[in-house]
């Protein structure tokens, strides 16, 4: 029996590692410029010829983008689950609108599980900062805030619970699908707080009990809680499109009367 070589792994090899993790777990994010080459090399402490090799073996692989005299950026289309003629479909078509709910209530379940399980400090800190920002738009009348911006920190929100979970598969996909998330949340609050006065309430209850269970570790409760979230959500803009249903048939009778 004979045995092969024992390949050294070069230097390069273990840098190209480094980053491709940093991507995956969403430290680099996509679009994201990296550090000048010297910068990196030092954080590394690796030389520069190794970290240009390795940065050159990325781009081949289509993880980096390198632009002539603009640096080094991670490649965009990496958070691009949906074109942008695909997103304005699904923005704009009610059924799609539905659908996007039911995908949100696997999802954001399991991301509020693992994140109860799995948050660390930073993670948490975080989570906390963006809970903050959430809520202190819920302390404006609703008058003095654009539905844009609440559901922007609404959106946020949810995005920090994603990278709390430390699942890569999960944070990548709701990153992927982040505007069209926003443009949900965004689309939903307004149908739903023309529904229903306390509407705007639940949801600051719902938001706050998704967040302490979060904190708490209690992640039956965190993923129950957010499916809740959900159905609520469901339930209200449900109720608002038989509404608007109803009112159409009426003004049709009225026409032909």
């Amino acid at each position: 029996m004979s045995f092969g070589q024992i390949q050294p792994r070069r230097l390069s090899d273990d840098i190209v590692a480094r980053i491709e993790t940093m991507i995956l777990e969403g430290t680099l994010k996509a679009g994201e410029r990296l550090p000048a080459e010297r910068v990196l090399a030092e954080q590394f402490g690796v030389s520069r010829p190794s970290l240009r090799e390795a940065l050159q073996k990325l781009v081949a692989k289509g993880l980096l983008i390198s632009r002539q005299g603009g640096g080094t950026f991670v490649t965009e289309s990496l958070g691009s689950t949906f074109s942008d003629p695909l997103l304005q479909l699904l923005e704009n078509n009610p059924e799609a609108q539905r659908d996007l709910l039911e995908f949100r209530h696997t999802l954001e379940g399991s991301c509020a599980y693992y994140a109860a399980l799995r948050a660390t400090e930073v993670d948490q800190q975080r989570l906390r900062e963006a809970f903050e920002t959430l809520q202190q738009c819920y302390a404006r009348e609703p008058s003095k805030i654009s539905r844009a911006e609440e559901g922007a920190a609404d959106a946020r929100f949810h995005l920090a619970i994603a990278e709390a979970s430390h699942n890569a598969v999960l944070l990548h996909t709701i990153r992927g699908l982040f505007d069209l998330l926003r443009r949900n949340v965004v689309t939903n609050i307004g149908g739903m707080y023309a529904q229903r006065s306390e509407t705007r309430e639940i949801l600051m209850r719902q938001h706050r009990a998704l967040f302490e269970a979060i904190i708490e570790r209690r992640a039956e409760d965190a993923r129950e809680i957010s499916s809740q979230h959900i159905h609520y959500v469901q339930e209200v803009l449900s109720e608002a499109q038989r509404e608007a249903e109803r009112t159409a048939r009426a003004q049709r009778r009225g026409a032909l009367g």
